[in-house]
């Protein structure tokens, strides 16, 4: 039995992490934070961290809070020993540094995950395999309007897979009028952010003559709790930090 502590648990993505936990057979729910819940309650909800953690030990901790809150959850976590896995968008590569370190310091697993949707991993992983051919690509992710960070998480995390596969833009670098997209390394990506959706990314490659487009769609947040599933299953797998859930799919 693995004893989990849902942190931001009021939000969408927690709210519905806390559902399946507690429908699992080998998965045990310890603690549920989140402000929202305004005070410590006997019911296992807690307002605060440092209360959850006052009275519990879990075995693996989600992180599923806010961008600005994440990288101090995290290293509270990491900090007591709790194999921690980060679902929360906003950590910058300075962050996942210091994380590292405290991860490294208590021995404690450390797994960032961009997105938790199988399909949207195997995306990356189709996407940065085309990459050693068609070195040409841009990105379009699409995401509900109140998503704060753009672009995604995972439309980075596909950016840094491809440039690391051998894609290449165009000469200039990042330097490009605004309606461009942002650069990230040599591919740029464009962001949109609209009702009615909830997470697409699809990647266009261009090479001569031809076009490839790898797409994916998340059309319910569940899409994304198999994925959440496999991270707490086989976290104790892994060892130090990881990035990416591509790394417990053979």
């Amino acid at each position: 039995m693995i004893e989990v502590l849902v942190v931001g648990a009021a939000g969408r993505m927690g709210a519905l992490t806390v559902a399946t936990i507690a429908a699992q057979e080998d998965l045990r729910l310890v603690g549920q934070v989140d402000p929202a819940f305004g005070q410590d309650a006997s019911d296992g909800r807690y307002a605060s961290l440092a209360g959850a953690l006052a009275v519990t030990r879990p075995a693996v901790a989600v992180e599923f809070s806010t961008p600005a809150t994440v990288a101090a959850n995290a290293e509270v976590l990491l900090s007591a020993g709790i194999d921690t896995i980060v679902g929360a968008t906003g950590l910058d590569d300075a962050a996942v540094e210091a994380l590292s370190r405290t991860a490294a310091a208590t021995r404690a697993r450390l797994l960032i995950v961009p997105n938790f949707s199988l399909g949207a991993v195997l995306m990356m992983r189709f996407a940065a395999e085309a990459a050693r051919y068609l070195t040409r690509a841009e990105i379009i992710e699409i995401h509900e309007e109140s998503k704060l960070d753009a672009p995604s998480g995972t439309s980075l995390r596909t950016a840094r897979l491809m440039a690391d596969a051998g894609a290449q833009g165009r000469d200039g670098g990042d330097e490009s009028p605004p309606a461009r997209g942002l650069g990230a390394g040599p591919v740029r990506i464009h962001s949109l952010r609209l009702p009615g959706v909830v997470a697409h990314q699809e990647v266009v490659f261009g090479g001569v003559a031809e076009t490839l487009t790898i797409r994916h769609d998340s059309l319910a947040r569940e899409s994304f709790m198999a994925g959440t599933l496999l991270a707490i299953r086989h976290l104790s797998d892994l060892e130090g930090t990881v990035v990416g859930l591509e790394n417990l799919i053979r």
